[in-house]
């Protein structure tokens, strides 16, 4: 077979030009990858030569107003593992497991932490003993995988005595990663989870940093300095509250293991939370690294609820604490003087209609004006009083006084009161149905029927009382105090309600026992019903001294403490340990 000289040029023409082609298109590909994409692939080579391995950056200190340390950071150890793939994690975790003491628990987490960032070393164990990390180091040859990291760990040096403010930190969860405010957070990291490390997350923070390893083809280690500058982590300012960790520690130790409730003080002038105390409380350092299984369960089986902050959370009848509102409404309105008797004097108890609604006192007060009924605690009284009042106005008063809001304290997790909307009707018929009476109005003006209160919102009340109608928004880290004028009345008004709240705790009064030698003391008892048990009711004292001129309130909730004045003795303790005056109550029984 033979070709044609002219068809063997342009065969030859053609292989030409395709050779042409072809070796421009090479000449640029290897242009492209050698000069224009030079970064690309040489970050490319690093990453892949390189192992990146975050640094944990402490969180913030927290302080108390004079400087005490309430939470700090302590070094521990963290154990990491990288892996190609997932079947790697497996089978490096299967071997790990009977040195490490893995349960099922960890190795699931582990996994669940490598898919969310398979980039990422895989945190096995975030605080491990240093019985593990000693084992681990005799064997670290056999594990080329591994990194072991000296890390920060929360510690809370006063552990259950300041868990209700305070709170905990945890690693974030699935659920929290996906959460808009947890953007930029990764696996394995550790947040807040509740109490002020919630709060003041982003404060708390800090900045993770990174730090480099030179590994070979299959991942091993060959150097770890050098290959790529550091970045430091950057630890989180300090955060400085209002808590006097003295009187913190006092409060606690005045409930001891007897005593089931809870107690806030507060700076009435300006709101800041000197003390708030739960009890009973857990040790929220055992929730760093990952809580025990069994304390898990016995703070959910622990019927006395310790993980339930019984100061922003609890919700109970404010009995007879509420009187104060019931007199600040009849006084705002002119319903009522200091010395407004009312038409039927108090003989244990008041007929409407046909209920008997009795008083605390079974032998009777007699007739007594508005002074004497708050400093007695007289329910005949305050039943009439509802009634001059009216069911919608003294609704609109309550609301007014901001007994239908939460409290705004810079805590999470706080429950809303249960109180009475405006629209009085609608409110009580979606509650009853139409069968409903105006006897609502006498329940609800002893502090009884349709209306729970936080214990931290009643001290937020008795703090208005204290400052001539300015409610400050408690608050637990300082800054400049939400104020609000709700209490609108006379200096002679304020002076009076003063005066009988002093009647409370002296002799004749229901308090008499919690008083203080030296130290008059303004408040207000109250015995609030309790479904659970009738025959144990819950006990409450709301109070604030130096009468005259209050320097600290503090509001004390005991459930199942059957009577006030039990809550007064707890109150009167604080007050006066704060105001360094007097030692212990003096003890006269004198009307209760």
């Amino acid at each position: 077979m033979s070709f044609h000289p002219n068809d063997i040029a342009r065969r030859t023409r053609v292989i030409s030009y395709a050779l042409g082609i072809g070796f421009v298109l090479l000449l640029s590909a290897f242009f492209r990858a050698q000069v224009l994409q030079t970064e690309s692939y040489k970050k490319q080579s690093e990453d892949n030569r390189l192992r990146e391995i975050p640094l944990p950056a402490p969180r913030g200190i927290i302080y108390d107003r004079k400087g005490e340390i309430i939470a700090e950071n302590l070094p521990a150890y963290s154990v990491s593992l990288t892996a190609t793939n997932l079947d790697s994690l497996r089978a490096s975790l299967k071997v790990l497991q009977p040195t490490l003491q893995l349960t099922e628990y960890d190795i699931t987490a582990a996994i669940r932490r490598y898919k969310r960032a398979p980039t990422r070393p895989t945190v096995i164990l975030p605080d491990a003993s240093i019985d593990v990390i000693s084992v681990l180091e005799e064997h670290r040859i056999d594990f080329p995988r591994l990194i072991i990291q000296s890390v920060p760990k929360r510690f809370y040096p006063d552990g259950p005595i300041v868990a209700a403010f305070v709170g905990y930190t945890g690693e974030i969860t699935e659920g929290e990663l996906n959460l808009p405010q947890f953007a930029g957070y990764k696996p394995g990291q550790t947040i807040g989870k509740g109490g002020l490390e919630k709060q003041y997350e982003s404060v708390l923070r800090g900045q993770e940093g990174q730090r480099f390893d030179e590994v070979d083809a299959r991942g091993r280690p060959v150097r770890d300095i050098g290959p790529r500058p550091e970045k430091n982590a950057v630890g989180a300012p300090p955060l400085k509250t209002n808590i006097d960790l003295d009187l913190q520690k006092f409060a606690a130790s005045v409930f001891g293991d007897s005593l089931q409730g809870g107690v806030i003080a507060l700076d009435p002038k300006n709101g800041a939370v000197l003390a708030l105390y739960s009890n009973p409380s857990y040790d929220p350092n055992r929730f760093t690294g990952g809580i025990p299984v069994d304390y898990w369960k016995e703070l959910n089986t622990d019927p006395r609820k310790p993980l339930f902050n019984k100061v922003i959370q609890g919700t109970y009848p404010p009995a007879s604490t509420w009187k104060l509102a019931t007199s600040v409404v009849g006084l705002e309105n002119g319903i009522v003087t200091l010395d407004s008797h009312m038409p039927i004097a108090c003989t244990g108890g008041l007929q409407y209609g046909r209920r008997y609604f009795r008083c605390w006192e079974k032998r009777g007060h007699g007739s007594l004006n508005l002074a004497g009924a708050i400093t007695h605690s007289c329910d005949v009284y305050f039943y009439q009083l509802g009634l001059k009042i009216g069911l919608s106005k003294l609704v609109a008063g309550g609301i007014d006084l901001m007994f239908g809001e939460k409290s705004g304290i810079d805590l999470p997790a706080e429950y809303k009161p249960r109180f009475p909307t405006r629209d009085v009707r609608a409110y009580y018929n979606r509650l009853f149905g139409a069968n409903w009476s105006n006897s609502e109005t006498l329940n609800l003006a002893i502090g009884q029927g349709a209306n729970s209160q936080t214990v931290v919102n009643m001290a937020k009340f008795y703090a208005a009382l204290a400052t001539e109608g300015t409610s400050s928004t408690p608050e637990l880290v300082a800054r400049t105090p939400d104020q609000k004028k709700i209490i609108n009345l006379t200096p002679e008004q304020f002076a009076g309600l003063r005066r009988a709240m002093a009647g409370v705790t002296s002799a004749g009064g229901t308090a008499a026992s919690a008083n203080i030698q030296g130290l008059v003391i303004a408040g207000k008892t109250g015995s609030a019903q309790n479904t659970s048990d009738p025959n144990k009711d819950h006990a409450w004292f709301v109070g604030f001294a130096p009468a005259e001129n209050p320097k600290i309130v503090v509001a004390v909730f005991l459930e199942f403490g059957i009577h006030g004045y039990l809550a007064a003795r707890v109150t009167s303790k604080i007050i006066g340990h704060y105001l360094r005056i007097g030692g212990e109550a003096v003890v006269n029984t004198e009307g209760g």
